[in-house]
């Protein structure tokens, strides 16, 4: 199957970019390409400035929501600190079993 990755991007405008792929180099392609996400058609070339594995495609997506809902400030210092865990990022939400 392959790993996932969640990935960021710094656009030429300094916005970021967060999305999820298998193939993060191939993924970039496209983006600088014009023919990856609508968001950085406009906003390209873009830069890999973190990356992230998961486990499976849908560790992945909800990595990438954790990362989106973030403020501009906590991202770039989930940038700077290079892992999640080490910007006091959570990786998976808690979930409880029902009794």
């Amino acid at each position: 199957m392959g790993a996932w990755y969640v990935y960021i991007v710094r656009c030429v405008d300094d916005s970021l970019y967060t999305g999820v792929a298998k193939n993060i180099a191939a993924r970039l392609a496209q983006h600088n390409a014009g023919t990856g996400a609508k968001y950085t058609r406009a906003r390209g070339p873009v830069v890999l400035v973190y990356q992230e594995p998961a486990l499976d495609h849908g560790t992945a997506l909800r990595k990438e929501h954790v990362i989106k809902q973030l403020s501009p400030a906590a991202k770039r210092a989930l940038i700077k600190a290079g892992t999640a865990q080490d910007a006091q990022v959570p990786h998976e939400p808690m979930i409880r079993a029902m009794t």
